[in-house]
């Protein structure tokens, strides 16, 4: 073989060589979308999904040429997944919204102390746990990450959690979910039946997710509800602010338990305490499947700070609930939201 032809050919094994790993690396970030929306329901934090998800994806590249491709590479990692989640769940505390935790609040009382960031469920930017595909599927899916499905999950048990999580969301089987878990399907049925039921007590259907409030992307109606909530926020409309609220919609502010229920409660509260949020400005973003603002306020030495990330959900033609997050130093970066806004 000439000197030409051998460098040929070694220069072509070398070639192959170095595309390996990037073919591996590539088949296991095809997953990353879906596995970080699994360990965000299953966790209920952002951050710590984001850490569970990059966990599994080093175990996995550690492991991958032990891989001996009895299951599916998307079933493989989401046992290592599932175990990552499960470890990191150990003695923790369970994870909520302020709903979950009081009664409503009068608007006449003040916040009280801030909760440490680790009491909350947290939002989720939609891009980063909503896969595209099947309309239909992506609608089941944009119902299982809402922050009240998410929350409700955090009452279980963490395996009856994954078990629900695999059967109800993600449709595997019975007999799939029993081999990631390394249990019985008899184990996994009992499981799901409790999970169920624990589920139902909260008022939630797990099999039928995608039955709970709105599915569709969203259509024009929604769209403009959306803009007159934006323009009568940023005025400080509170008629015409009113007027988007369904009768009981209401008002939370992590990281305070204190929330709100209701038209008066809540324009008593921008008009008292919450006075402050005067001349706001709203930059879109989505989170948990639902359209989200990060909010601004104005700053008395010009422009306007980050106050609070807002889910905004709507059903039946009206705002049901306000999510204010006020722990923007963590949330505006995941966003992709900037440090502040000029002045106009």
């Amino acid at each position: 073989m000439s000197d030409v032809a051998t460098a040929g050919s070694t220069k072509g094994a070398a070639t192959r060589e170095s595309a390996e790993p990037e073919r591996a690396e590539l088949r296991l970030e095809r997953h990353r979308v879906e596995l970080t929306g699994y360990c965000y329901r299953m966790l209920g934090s952002a951050f710590e999904a984001e850490d569970a998800v990059q966990e599994t994806m080093v175990r996995a590249w550690r492991a991958l040429d032990r891989f001996e491709g009895r299951s599916s590479l998307r079933s493989w990692l989401y046992r290592i997944a599932t175990n990552v989640c499960l470890d990191m769940l150990g003695g923790s505390r369970r994870r909520a919204r302020p709903m979950d935790l009081s009664s409503p609040s009068g608007a006449e009382n003040p916040p009280g102390p801030a909760l440490p960031e680790t009491a909350w469920v947290e939002p989720m930017p939609s891009g980063r746990i909503l896969p595209g595909g099947d309309p239909a599927e992506t609608a089941v899916t944009r119902e299982s990450v809402r922050l009240a499905f998410v929350a409700a999950l955090q009452h279980l048990p963490p395996r009856q959690r994954a078990v629900l999580i695999l059967r109800e969301v993600l449709a595997w089987r019975a007999s799939e979910a029993a081999e990631l878990l390394g249990t019985t399907v008899a184990s996994v049925n009992s499981a799901l039946q409790r999970a169920r039921a624990t589920l139902a007590s909260a008022g939630i259907t797990a099999g039928g997710i995608a039955a709970r409030g709105s599915t569709d992307s969203m259509d024009e109606e929604q769209r403009a509800l959306l803009a007159r909530y934006v323009s009568a926020f940023e005025s400080y409309d509170l008629d015409a602010l009113t007027a988007v609220l369904h009768d009981d919609a209401t008002l939370s502010m992590p990281p305070y338990e204190l929330w709100l229920r209701g038209h008066a409660d809540i324009r008593a509260w921008l008009t008292g305490h919450g006075a402050g949020c005067r001349g706001s400005r709203l930059i879109p973003v989505t989170a948990n499947g639902c359209q989200a603002f990060g909010q601004y306020r104005p700053d008395p030495d010009g422009g306007f700070s980050p106050w609070a990330l807002q889910v905004v959900e709507v059903s039946g033609g009206r705002v049901t609930a306000l999510n204010a997050f006020l722990d923007t130093a963590r949330l505006f970066p995941l966003f992709g939201l900037p440090e502040r806004l000029a002045a106009r």
